[in-house]
């Protein structure tokens, strides 16, 4: 039997890139439903319910919510899961993109493979760094002025894409970069707030609120995202109907709204 080592890496950092991200999104959506029904308690009750009851494997379980902290517990951090998620990610990206040669489609536009690389690393880059200044800026105060301005961008880079590169290689782009915006989101700005929050309770000092809000913020914004980026991975199965149809951009941008639809309904039920 030959044996070829790139399929079995590839294979191998594919089971760990689904395995953690199963792990990320599940602890999101799972924090998601928590805030959302601490929210509906305190809504309901009047008087500040922070407590919810639960069933699961044959225990019971309790969870307040809180401000603050018994300093000398364990802490514990979820962020591995987003860590391994986008390493993974971005391996795979390398393998079977970047070094796959499927970046280039010829009838789309002549690129050389150096050349659509630097266009795929700029996406996720620049990209970044377009969002985070979006979200510092006074409109990232605005929930949906940000959204339809981000939604303007990420139709705006669909199209450029699909008009450079081929067409899968252009959707899974969009779904690295939005993999990106969430785990930087988590190592860059939500862990370091949290940090900063923990710091001042050890110090026996209130935390900062404004800290708090600004990481709960980014956080919704993933449980947004990751809708979207399921649907754009599963994209190269069904090329007939997503990169490889008549609309590419217009289809991408669809199933980004429908993502969001869906996040919605889930934040929600």
């Amino acid at each position: 039997m030959d044996l070829d080592p790139r399929l079995w890496l590839t294979l191998l950092v594919r089971w760990t890139h689904i395995f953690a991200s199963i792990l990320w999104v599940g602890t999101t959506y799972y924090f998601t439903w928590l805030d959302g029904r601490f929210t509906e308690l305190e809504r309901e009750s009047g008087d500040g319910a922070r407590e919810i009851w639960m069933v699961h494997s044959g225990g019971f379980y309790r969870v307040e919510k809180t401000k603050l902290f018994a300093v000398e517990h364990p802490l514990h951090w979820f962020r591995w899961e987003a860590a391994i998620t986008w390493l993974s990610g971005l391996v795979l990206l390398a393998l079977v993109y970047w070094w796959g040669g499927i970046m280039v489609d010829p009838s789309v536009r002549e690129l050389t493979e150096g050349r659509a690389i630097g266009i795929g690393v700029a996406v996720l880059v620049v990209g970044w760094a377009v969002y985070d200044l979006l979200m510092q800026s006074p409109l990232g105060r605005s929930w949906g002025a940000s959204a339809v301005v981000g939604f303007l961008l990420i139709a705006a880079l669909a199209y450029a894409l699909t008009h450079l590169l081929s067409g899968r290689a252009a959707y899974l782009h969009i779904g690295a970069l939005f993999g990106t915006i969430m785990a930087a989101n988590v190592w860059m700005r939500i862990l370091p707030a949290q940090r900063r929050m923990v710091a001042a309770v050890k110090a026996g000092q209130t935390p900062d609120a404004a800290l708090g809000a600004r990481a709960k913020l980014r956080s919704k914004q993933n449980t947004f995202l990751a809708v979207p980026v399921v649907l754009l991975m599963m994209s190269n199965h069904f090329p007939t109907a997503t990169y490889g149809s008549s609309y590419p951009w217009q289809v991408l941008c669809a199933l980004v709204l429908v993502g969001w639809a869906m996040a919605a309904w889930i934040r929600r039920s």
